[in-house]
């Protein structure tokens, strides 16, 4: 059985990974097969058990999002995607282009549309996910706030230098239940906060 990294190494977890390395480390057999990590700039992160509240939203926004996007846009679901060297993330809905085939051979790189559930992981997703996302040109990026019951909508990602990873974006947005957004890559459609809150 390999080892939970994070917990039983803590420096290690922190070493500063590749994504290659964090990779050949799956391959090794290294990790407990059934813990979840993602690569978060050169760092392990271990991903928190999942409440059924987190579960049911994820596949509201799944549901929502690819009859939103349709059929020139993939939804993927708690997948990874590869940001340079030091990132791997597995957001739980990234909305990407093209068809499932075109990333055969590579992860995709980007978004059009990152929608995180938040719960016991808010601030992570509120800053660190945030700046690396609009780092990595994801154009919209989204948070579901499940404590708060409300949908945090974060658009125009630009260098900052005051902001975390010198990225960030330009424009928040909070709403409210009874309230609605239209993402950027697909303008004509509404999305209610209350459909994607369970």
């Amino acid at each position: 059985m390999g080892l939970t990294l994070t917990q039983n190494l803590p420096a290690l977890a922190r070493h500063g990974w590749t994504v290659e390395e964090f990779e050949r480390l799956f391959e090794a057999g290294f990790f407990a097969p059934d813990a979840k990590y993602e690569l978060i700039e050169g760092e392990v992160w271990e991903k928190m058990t999942q409440k059924t509240s987190h579960a049911v939203a994820v596949t509201l926004a799944q549901y929502l999002l690819a009859d939103v996007f349709g059929v020139a846009f993939v939804v993927r679901v708690q997948l990874p995607l590869v940001f340079g060297q030091s990132s791997k993330p597995e957001p739980d809905v990234a909305i990407v282009s093209g068809s499932p085939r075109d990333y055969l051979e590579n992860h995709p790189t980007t978004a059009v549309l990152i929608v995180e559930i938040s719960d016991t992981t808010l601030i992570p997703d509120q800053q660190t996910k945030a700046a690396l996302y609009a780092r990595a040109g994801v154009g919209e990026y989204w948070i579901v706030n499940l404590p708060e019951r409300t949908l945090e909508v974060r658009r125009q990602s630009a260098p900052m230098s005051e902001a975390l990873l010198g990225w960030g974006y330009r424009s928040t947005q909070i709403l409210l239940p009874g309230e609605s957004v239209s993402p950027l890559a697909a303008p004509d459609a509404v999305i209610r906060v209350d459909d994607l809150l369970p």
